[in-house]
This record gives C-alpha cells, structure tokens and sequence, in this order.
C-alpha cells in the first residue's frame, strides 16, 4: 500500500507529541550548508593557508566531528541523503541535477525521479512538530523554484551567480543587487527576526560557496590572498583521467587564490549569521550547525574539483570528508573533538533526537544517531559507536574504517582501491592486489555486501 507523505507526517506527529522534553523549549535550529568545501580546506581541521576565523571560532564554541563523511561526493545526492537520511538507491537521486546531464562519461541527471516526492524529509518532519522551516540559498534537489517540504519560507536561487543574483522568494521571481552570500545572510536574518520565543523555528541557508566559477568575488577577499603559493596543498601535475574541473589545473594556484577568497567570503557569513542569532537573544537554545554537501581536491591527486574530478569516479578523502561542527550553548561541550566516524545519513536522526522528534519508522533508515557523542554522553555497552562508514556514487561503492579504506567498482568501470589509512593517509599506495591484505579487503567487501543488500 503506499504512504502519502500527509500520512507520513501524522505518523511521526504522534509519536513526537508523546516524546516531548519536559525540561526547557525545544531548540531552535540553524544549519549553514556549504557546497564544494572539503573538511581539510578550513582553519579547525587543519588548514594554515585559507582564512577561516569564524567557523573556527564556531568549532571551540563546540563540537567538531574530525571524521565526518558524506554517502556521495556530489551536490543534489549528498544533499538528499542529509536530508533524509536515506542512500542514493533508497531516495533515487544518483548524480547532481541538471538540466544538461553529460554522457561519454555520464555526469549528472536530469530530475529526481517521481518517487522523491513521497520521501519524508528533514524539514517536513520537524514542521509536523511545530517548528517554522525556512530555506534560504541553493536547494538542488528538484522544485527549486518551490521546494514546499514543510518550509514556510523559502529564497532560492535561480543560476548561481556570485554578482546581482536572481531567486525565487516564496514562488515570486526576484532580482538581487549585491554580493550573493551577503544577500543570503539578509534573507536569513529576516527570517530570524520575524520569529517568535514561543515558537521553535529551523533555518536552512545553504551557501554557494566556494563553488566554481570564482569570478565575483569583491577584491577584500581575493586581495589577501594574491601572493599565496599554498606549498602546504600538495598540488599535483593534472592526472591521465581528470575529468571535471581539469581546466583549473592548467594554472592551479591562481585558481586556489580565488577559491580561498569563496571560502573566506563564507566564513564571514558564518559570523554575521552566528551574531545575528546571539544580537537577537537566541543564542542560549539555539544549535547552530555548520557542513558542506561534499569536499573538494584542488589539485590534490592532480585533479580538481569533487567526485567527478577523474573518471572513473573518486572517493578520495578529500571529496568524502566535510566539516561536522555542532555549537548548542550548556549542552554540548565547547572545544570538543570527537573522533567517530559519522556520516550524511546519521544527520536526520541525529538532529530529530536533539529536538525531540522521532524520525520516520518506514522508511529503512541506516543512519544512527550521534547525539551522545556531541553530548559526552555513554554510550549503551551492548552498542558502541560502528566506526564503520559506507558511500555510494553511480558504479562506485566505499567502506572505510578507523583503518582501511576499501573502494569498488561494478566491473569493467575502473580498479578497486584499498588503503591503510592509517600509515598512508594521502592514498598513494593501492593495497587491492595484495596478497597481503586478502582478510582485510574480504572484510570490508563483506561488510559492503551487507549495507547494499539492506539499503538498496
């Protein structure tokens, strides 16, 4: 028999209605989601070359997950799977959407298809419980122009560019003068303003930043950057089968001067949002969460841009792994670093614990809550944290460990990978033929097997 989503939703208001907290107001909830920023392009996770003050200053306020991994290194999937929990097979969103998909190889697609619409999202689950929802940024997941999912309020964009953008506010079209992250921070403020103390609310803004093209960017963010060499980058002569992005690869470190400038421009976002939010009395129950929807290489491993930069595809760290930092004043601890491996699809159970919402029973979810661990709490001894992470993009397939990474492919698409992440962080040393490693690559395969079978 199938579920209509209002079905879906009285299904999940119920079970939240006899769950809620007794102690304190729910939580309000921003979450600022960045496109194309890897975990290893900011300040907390290591970076010394690219300015990122706010969103460090963000991680000591809390909790910053150090090993935080996306299901799919490309936008429009990445972005449906944080949204609802659920694996590129499970919601059919395979590859970044567009209306153009490229062919020879093939690289995008061009709708979800009709069965994403009945998925419950994120949004639509904490609306059914009394929160006001709005979005404001890039939504590329279908319906941009109304993406509805429970969001009272919507400002999406209409092409992405960084100088005078046009969007769609609320299903009207608009045309912006200005920088488009300070545009976005506007709307986003807006939204805050207007909300009520005795009203939960959840904000989206999901940034274009650093997305490429980097034209447009206004000259305090690229000045800082125009004798940067980024010697610590471990950029690399183009590889045989660098695919999309290539072009930046002709003359890289100009190219990386106007991404880090994208990435600063952010950053400053982040703080005037975050001061928004403290400006208006908000900020002792407010989460505040800051991701990205996949990395990004710049020239590492010779290629550029995320998984779409070689053909075949990658899975490499630096498009799987993304900023994880949660800030909740009293609740989770301040400079925290906690080093589980978590991925997209733990994030809507995660966020539905926090504000007291039961995530959707039917719908197979393979993701688990982490909220224990941003709260320091114990976790149950018969059920400790997996430390086990699976992805998937079109033919590939990943699970990675505190240890190994093993990476496959549907045959006659490209070579297995396998690494010791471990003593070979950078991925330079296949380990897939050998002999030496048949019970490791057999055990990860195994468990692959099983997480494809049960989520396909």
């Amino acid at each position: 028999m199938e579920v209509t989503r209002r079905g879906l939703m009285a299904s999940v208001a119920g079970p939240f209605l006899m769950q809620r907290r007794a102690a304190g107001p729910r939580p309000n909830i921003v979450l600022v989601l960045a496109d194309d920023l890897a975990a290893w392009m900011t300040g907390c996770y290591g970076n010394r070359e690219i300015r990122t003050p706010n969103i460090d200053r963000l991680a000591d306020a809390g909790a910053r997950m150090a090993q935080s991994f996306v299901c799919t290194p490309a936008s429009s999937p990445s972005r449906a799977t944080l949204f609802t929990g659920r694996t590129p097979r499970q919601h059919g969103i395979l590859d970044f959407l567009t209306d153009t998909p490229a062919a020879e190889p093939e690289q995008g697609q061009k709708a979800p298809p009709e069965s994403f619409a009945r998925e419950a999202m994120l949004s639509e689950l904490l609306a059914a419980a009394g929160y006001r929802c709005g979005y404001v940024g890039k939504w590329h997941m279908g319906g941009d122009e109304r993406p509805g999912r429970g969001f009272e309020f919507t400002a999406t964009l209409r092409g992405e560019q960084y100088e005078d953008p046009q969007l769609t506010v609320n299903g009207s079209a608009v045309s912006e003068k200005g920088y488009l992250p300070e545009i976005l921070t506007k709307y986003a403020s807006d939204f805050i303003d207007q909300q009520q103390k005795d009203r939960p609310f959840f904000l989206t803004v999901a940034h274009v930043n650093p997305q490429p093209p980097y034209d447009g960017h206004p000259q305090r963010y690229t000045d800082p950057y125009r004798d940067a060499r980024f010697e610590t980058f471990g950029i690399q002569p183009a590889a045989a089968n660098a695919l999309r992005g290539k072009e930046y690869l002709e003359d890289p470190v100009p190219n990386i001067r106007k991404c880090a400038a994208a990435v600063t421009a952010l950053d400053d976002q982040v703080g005037a949002l975050h001061r928004k939010v403290i400006g208006r009395g908000l900020f002792e129950n407010t989460i505040f969460i800051f991701t990205s929807d996949n990395g990004f290489l710049l020239g590492r491993h010779g290629l550029w841009s995320d998984g779409h930069a070689s053909h075949p595809v990658n899975m490499f760290e630096e498009v799987m792994r993304v900023p994880m930092i949660w800030s909740w004043p009293g609740r989770i601890p301040v400079q925290a670093v906690r080093p589980e491996l978590v991925s997209a699809y733990d994030f809507l159970p995660t966020l539905c614990e926090a504000a007291g919402v039961a995530p959707p029973k039917d719908r197979n979810l393979c993701g688990r809550s982490y909220l224990p661990l941003l709260l320091n709490q114990p976790l149950p001894r018969k059920s400790p944290w997996p430390d086990l992470v699976f992805g998937h993009f079109r033919y590939t397939e990943m699970a990675r460990d505190k240890y190994y990474k093993l990476v496959v492919r549907e045959p006659g698409t490209g070579p297995g990978e396998l690494y010791d992440i471990r003593k070979d962080p950078n991925e330079r040393a296949n380990l897939y033929q050998d002999a030496g490693f048949t019970t490791v690559r057999a055990r990860l395969e195994k468990r692959l097997a099983e997480w494809r079978e049960a989520y396909a």
